[in-house]
């Protein structure tokens, strides 16, 4: 599915619209995805991951109605740095997982139900990109920030804490639509969980092979370099940083 023109807001469902930051890279993809949550006929929303401090996509979020608060689904500045200059603005109280990046309110925990602008909006805890990294189901959509993008591959500091996420993530009803920090929302998460699942689990195996051939102690660097060879060069740095978590992963759970 197509993305919107930067600043165009697009509704996505009956409760979700996104408007798109005009902060494409390698990274972020097409740009970050400001999601806008309501109830038909609620005349509050919530905003979840205001993004940079970007002066022409954040003067966008005030006109979207009263806020009734901000969400964040990880610290990531690409997600957050915008907002404590929203939450000034539009004067709505910040929550995310991690208390520093609050704002006249609790972070909030694992299975907390939120309710605000008509919705009941569930945490899900869902480490591995980040250790603060959260999915918020809202009825039968998920928002999952950097837990799963769009397209392509999620980076990753924590690969066991991930996998658990991608299982837990597995368990939820089918037909959930997938709505991402990144890229274009997915029809259904499950489906989406399992694809990432497989492609972790094969990776996994491609760097046990780069290590029988390179050596036990071999580093991400050289692991990619191998692993990695058909993948454009703008993509190694994030790929090491995932390849030294499964390398981790693998040397926590090594024999003796």
């Amino acid at each position: 599915m197509s993305h919107p023109a930067y600043g165009v807001r697009r509704e996505v469902s009956s409760t979700a619209a996104v408007v798109l930051e005009n902060n494409p890279s390698t990274m972020t993809l097409d740009g970050t995805n400001t999601w806008v949550l309501r109830a038909p006929g609620s005349t509050e929303c919530v905003i979840v991951d205001p993004g940079y401090q970007d002066l022409d996509h954040l003067p966008l979020l005030t006109e979207q109605g009263p806020v009734a608060m901000i969400l964040l689904t990880h610290h990531h500045p690409d997600h957050v740095e915008g907002a404590p200059w929203l939450a000034e603005r539009v004067q709505a109280p910040v929550r995310a997982f991690d208390a520093a990046l609050c704002r006249d309110a609790d972070p909030f925990a694992d299975g907390d139900v939120i309710s605000a602008a008509g919705l009941d909006i569930e945490v899900l805890h869902t480490p591995g990109h980040t250790a603060d990294s959260v999915c918020l189901r809202v009825g039968d959509q998920v928002l999952t920030g950097d837990t799963i993008l769009g397209r392509g591959t999620t980076v990753l500091t924590d690969l066991g804490a991930y996998l658990d996420s991608l299982r837990r993530l597995i368990e939820l009803p089918s037909g959930l639509l997938t709505l991402p920090g990144h890229g274009p929302e997915m029809a259904d998460l499950r489906v989406v969980a399992q694809e990432y699942l497989d492609h972790r689990e094969q990776r996994l195996d491609q760097v046990r092979a780069a290590l029988e051939k390179l050596g036990a102690d071999a580093t991400a660097r050289q692991v990619v370099e191998l692993v990695y060879a058909d993948v454009d060069r703008a993509l190694w740095a994030p790929a090491e940083h995932s390849v030294n978590a499964q390398l981790a992963y693998l040397r926590s759970n090594r024999p003796g």
